[in-house]
């Protein structure tokens, strides 16, 4: 895979097309598990482990799997690696693991994971479906952190547990609940939507421009 061709798939997974930002899929897991910034690392990084993985084996599996039970292959596919994930943390991470909970082994019916599977890596080969798998993960991640940076540091004055604003600092203790969770999320889509809005505005201005000058 190319270069240029990495950067476009990175751009598109993290900003233009982000998953969870733009998509608004993963809904479930970015309001619960955003309370810090540690658990949105650590769930952003399950998840990517697993879309790489789950890509990499559905791309290469493509051909032979009969399309009446594709869904349900690459549920056995994907849970197989999120139980590796599950493992792993377990043995390694268990405090993060035990934050986490719940939300590790219901990565496998992640609708990111699901729907990555369902577009691109049944439709691609193996090494542009590993960069799919690679963009929209990080995507994921950069929306996770993106929302905990902010539930974390308004309601309770922290950064990944440290102390960042001082005793001076009264926490908004409605960040850090569910009503916080989906405040934080609005504002950040709604920003994230407006830019977006703005750019396409600059870009048809552009365009039309360019086809005054060429009339």
């Amino acid at each position: 895979m190319k270069k240029n061709g990495f950067l476009a798939s990175l751009k598109n997974g993290v900003f233009d097309n982000n998953p969870t930002l733009v998509q608004l899929l993963g809904m479930c897991p970015t309001l619960a598990v955003t309370t810090s910034l540690t658990n949105a690392v650590g769930m952003g990084a399950a998840a990517t482990a697993v879309l790489i993985c789950s890509n990499m084996i559905i791309s290469l599996c493509r051909k032979f799997i009969p399309r009446q039970v594709r869904i349900a292959a690459y549920i056995v596919i994907i849970s197989g690696f999120v139980t590796a994930v599950e493992l792993l943390m377990k043995a390694f991470f268990f405090d993060l693991y035990g934050a986490l909970g719940l939300f590790i082994p219901l990565i496998v019916v992640n609708c990111i994971i699901l729907a990555r599977a369902e577009a691109f890596a049944s439709k691609n080969p193996v090494l542009p479906s590993i960069f799919d798998g690679l963009s929209m993960g990080l995507g994921f991640t950069f929306a996770l952190c993106l929302i905990a940076f902010f539930r974390e540091l308004l309601g309770a004055g922290t950064l990944f547990g440290f102390p960042v604003l001082g005793s001076w600092y009264n926490p908004a203790i409605i960040f850090i609940l569910p009503s916080g969770a989906f405040l934080t999320l609005g504002f950040i889509i709604a920003g994230v939507q407006k830019i977006r809005n703005t750019r396409q505005e600059k870009a048809r201005s552009a365009q039309n421009d360019r086809e005054e000058e060429t009339a």
